[in-house]
């Protein structure tokens, strides 16, 4: 089942279905991956308060997805 991660996907989905995205988030500055309130929000909240460029990061996180496919 091929999955794509959105700007309205939640954190906490992505990490449940591709843990190895982790490091990619660490990365961005999300230290706290294990709290509520971080695994609620979505990638564009997420992009928004860590000054991220959404697009540069779902392109970067769904790779990962299509790595761990293929």
């Amino acid at each position: 089942m091929a999955v794509t991660i959105t700007k309205d996907t939640i954190i906490g989905d992505i990490l449940d279905i591709a843990p190895q995205t982790a490091p990619t988030f660490l990365e961005i500055g999300m230290h706290c991956l294990g709290c509520p309130a971080s695994r609620g929000e979505t990638v564009e909240e997420a992009c928004m308060v860590h000054g991220v460029n959404c697009d540069e990061l779902l392109e970067k996180l769904n790779a990962q997805l299509a790595d761990k496919e293929a």
